[in-house]
């Protein structure tokens, strides 16, 4: 009964009979896998709430200052509270910090000087910092005002090059970037494991050199975080994994203290730093948001994998693979065809609580060299955590799919981006068969 009411309803929402029986058929085979993902998703869950008991999170802490911020305990106990989950000395975490974009360079700028030399011993890092770096020009770029660049791309087969990266370190290197997840690129994205032994590596050629983790799509994945196996620095955005769907804005830096503290005068002022910064009411958002993200992520882990699962039975060429181990939320699939990706992220957009009637088109996205097409109905603008795909308009016309705030959202977002290309006659109707 329960199953024909549920076959019924997603009839109703537009999944073709064919459809909903293809992916049946491909779930049933993923059961362990949820298991075990479940399994992590507790045990984080356990480390988050450890986290706020023991900062005393009160009522008062969502209470909000105003003008300059002083005496706002809740900002001082969301710090805390990160400051705990992450292992660190220190963080950061405001409403300021628009983007994870922004949350990196403003970790990279309070911690670089004229005359130091950024490195990425994983290839060249996601599109929004290239112009960050001064990769590609800009005002304002690390390079305009002094601290140079060099990065050693990773082997063929996504291995770290150690003999290039012992290579590259000299007097001048000053701070190391690692870039957990893929971005656009089909590189594969790091476990916290192979981080800590890439550290290991940095550190024992180079002891005071820092080394600063992009975790953005990665928090709750794993049991650890890279902040435990050694980063200095771990650097994430609020509208992503530890938002939990709820925070409206923000970013978060954990790491070494003296790290935070120049990364504070840099958002603030020299002299007031952390002291200053009203949190504009969102404080009770960015708590709760935190203490659900174990659970949203393991809800969007689990969508990714459905959906690498789908699109390889079809022939489809997906990154990682339905079996292989998960470091972060993002599933790619390359379709090889402009018309592919366009039908699947309009299913995507079509699936969303918000805006499902808008048809996402490609543009000339801010950051970015290609047109990008993103397809994102949020309750939040650009929180990737929920349902969203996105993908630049070159070759392999990859879509990066992400998010869901609960799995069967997830679910239905994967079956409704199949219906589309099935609608389209861009798979084979013989394929669901």
């Amino acid at each position: 009964m329960t199953e024909a009411l549920l076959q019924k309803q997603y009839e109703d929402l537009g999944i073709k009979k064919e459809v909903y029986e293809f992916c049946e058929k491909q779930l049933d085979s993923l059961k362990d896998r949820f298991s075990e993902i479940d399994k992590v998703a507790e045990i984080n869950q356990m480390k988050v709430l450890s986290a706020m008991q023991k900062a005393k999170i009160s009522e008062a802490c969502f209470n909000s200052a105003t003008g300059y911020g002083y005496g706002d305990i809740g900002r001082e106990k969301i710090e805390e509270v990160y400051s705990e989950v992450f292992h660190t000395e220190d963080a950061l975490v405001r409403p300021q910090i628009t983007c994870g974009t922004h949350a990196l360079a403003l970790a990279l700028s309070s911690n670089l000087r004229p005359g130091d030399e950024l490195l990425s011993p994983v290839g060249r890092p996601y599109d929004t910092l290239e112009e960050v770096i001064g990769i590609r020009e800009s005002k304002g770029s690390l390079k305009e005002y002094g601290v140079s660049y060099r990065e050693v791309a990773l082997k063929e087969d996504g291995s770290f090059d150690y003999d290039g990266i012992k290579n590259a370190i000299n007097e001048k290197t000053k701070l190391v970037t690692i870039q957990r997840s893929r971005g656009y690129a089909t590189r594969p994205s790091f476990s916290v494991k192979s981080i800590g032994e890439l550290i290991a590596f940095i550190k024992n050629i180079k002891p005071d050199l820092n080394v600063m983790v992009d975790n953005c799509y990665g928090e709750f994945v794993d049991l650890n975080e890279p902040s435990d196996v050694g980063a200095d620095l771990v650097v994430g955005s609020l509208i992503k994994n530890p938002g939990g769907g709820l925070c409206i804005s923000g970013g978060y830096l954990c790491g070494k203290k003296e790290m935070i503290e120049n990364a504070s005068y840099r958002l603030t002022t020299p002299g007031l730093g952390k002291e200053v910064g009203t949190t504009f009411g969102i404080n009770r958002s960015v708590l709760q948001g935190l203490f659900l993200s174990p659970t949203v992520v393991s809800g969007a882990l689990k969508g990714a994998i459905f959906a690498s699962k789908i699109y390889d039975e079809l022939g489809f060429s997906v990154f990682p693979g339905p079996d292989d181990e998960r470091n972060d939320i993002i599933q790619a699939v390359s379709f090889n065809d402009p018309d592919k990706l366009v039908a699947f992220c309009g299913g995507i957009q079509a699936a969303s609580p918000v805006d499902s009637f808008v048809k996402p088109e490609p543009w000339d996205m801010p950051g970015y060299d290609d047109k990008v097409i993103m397809a994102a109905g949020a309750f939040v603008s650009g929180s990737s955590i929920e349902l969203s795909a996105d993908g630049p308009l070159r070759s392999p016309y990859a879509a990066y799919f992400q998010g869901g705030l609960t799995w069967y959202h997830a679910r239905f977002g994967i079956m409704n981006s199949l219906e589309k290309l099935y609608d389209a006659d861009l798979v084979a109707k013989d394929a669901l068969c």
